[in-house]
């Protein structure tokens, strides 16, 4: 059984995580993607706190002797899934990062090797030579 004053800190710091939350979105620190997840972990967090009989049906329903270890058992699952989540995520950006660095890499290459026939210049852009069309030996300058 948790005492009374235990369940107004968790009841409070619950409520505080979800304004935290709530705050984080507003300011753009926390994308939309996350808030769903964290918004039913305060929700659930605050339910566990405040309705005593829902602990303790789910600490009877797992075969749990303890309800604080319920409550460690579920937050154990909760950072694994959450770990399993980020791991995705990393994977993911990762394989971004790589092909994006791929492509750059080619198009370095592909602007490396281009040929001075390829380049059109406008009369007064300088040449592969260091000379403008003007400049050229054998071009004389108009009179």
């Amino acid at each position: 059984m948790i005492s009374t004053n235990l369940r107004i800190i968790a009841g409070v710091g619950s409520l505080a995580l979800l304004l935290l939350i709530i705050e984080l979105v507003r300011r753009r620190q926390l994308k939309e993607e996350y808030t769903v997840l964290w918004v039913t972990t305060a929700i659930v967090l605050f339910l566990l706190a405040v309705w005593g009989g829902l602990l303790r049906s789910l600490t009877h329903a797992i075969g749990a002797i303890s309800q604080a270890s319920t409550l460690y058992f579920f937050g154990l699952i909760f950072v694994i899934f959450l770990l399993l989540h980020f791991s995705l995520r990393v994977s993911q950006l990762e394989r971004r990062v790589v092909s994006m660095i791929q492509e750059i890499a080619l198009l370095g290459d592909a602007h490396r090797n281009r040929t001075p026939s390829a380049v059109h210049h406008e009369d007064g852009a300088e040449h592969e030579d260091g000379h403008t069309a003007q400049q050229r030996p054998g071009n004389t300058p108009p009179a």
